[in-house]
């Protein structure tokens, strides 16, 4: 593989890595309030009986996804369902404050079973945000000599792979350290969300760009001038998070010294 499609998948792959983490933090909360209300023994156990179909889920889906993503409405659909979580949840952050009677009914978990029910549908639908990513991320990349997997391209089909086992494993590992990061700068989970709508956006650019359609031309989707703005953007988006959470921050930080 040449040195410069080798550092665009790795590129790729370490932006997925950045993502997915921000995303289990969001994703590990949620989980964390479904089985709040067992015995703590049992918590353990429920988190890995649910993980456990989530992996199994994913390594399916992703085998499937591979047969369909070169289809341009399986395209659309992944763009429209981005572009509308980010929004939602954008939405619900800023605009409209969380509904406290969702996170009763959360709560109110019934027993250890029902429970493990929960969180193995809530490991799916957080399998279907991490999986649609990792394909708009993927699908743009250049081929590498790698055998197809599926309909997909080797190297494609290990990044999408890569990143659906990461997000995996950050929510199981690594997601105190993000959401500590989450709380130390809570401006990062919108920025988090503003990424996957600007993911959307990316995988709608793709779409529209598909043979069959062509409304936009095929060498756009795929040429430098459109890479760089994707990731200019991006970088964009994280730092004005960064930036923002600071301000956040910093204004509570002088309401406390003045309240001293």
């Amino acid at each position: 593989m040449e040195l410069s499609i080798f550092m665009e998948y790795a590129w790729v792959l370490v932006v997925l890595v950045v993502l997915e983490g921000l995303l289990a933090a969001d994703n590990a909360l949620v989980l964390a309030i479904i089985v709040k209300h067992l015995p703590v023994e049992k918590r353990k156990k429920a988190l890995f009986y649910g993980l456990a179909g989530a992996f199994a889920f994913r390594f399916a889906s992703l085998f499937a996804i591979s047969y369909l993503v070169d289809v341009w409405q399986v395209q659309a659909i992944g763009a429209i369902y981005l572009l509308w979580m980010s929004g939602n949840h954008i939405f619900r952050k800023i605009v409209k404050a969380k509904d406290e009677k969702e996170k009763v009914i959360i709560q109110n978990g019934g027993g250890f079973w029902l429970t493990v029910f929960k969180v193995e549908l809530a490991d799916i639908a957080f399998a279907v945000d991490s999986i649609l990513a990792a394909v708009a991320m993927a699908v743009v990349l250049p081929d590498t000599p790698l055998p197809n997997i599926g309909g997909l391209d080797g190297g494609k089909f290990l990044v999408i792979f890569a990143g659906g086992m990461i997000g995996l494993i950050i929510m199981r590992f690594a997601a105190n350290l993000f959401v500590t990061l989450l709380e130390k700068k809570p401006g990062m989970e919108i920025a988090a969300f503003a990424i996957v709508g600007w993911v959307g956006v990316k995988l709608a650019v793709y779409t529209l760009s598909h043979p069959s359609l062509r409304i936009l031309s095929e060498e756009f989707a795929h040429s430098t001038a459109w890479k760089v703005i994707f990731y200019v953007v991006l970088a964009g988006i994280a730092a004005a998070g960064w930036m923002f959470s600071k301000d956040k921050k910093s204004k509570g930080s002088s309401k406390n010294t003045m309240a001293s």
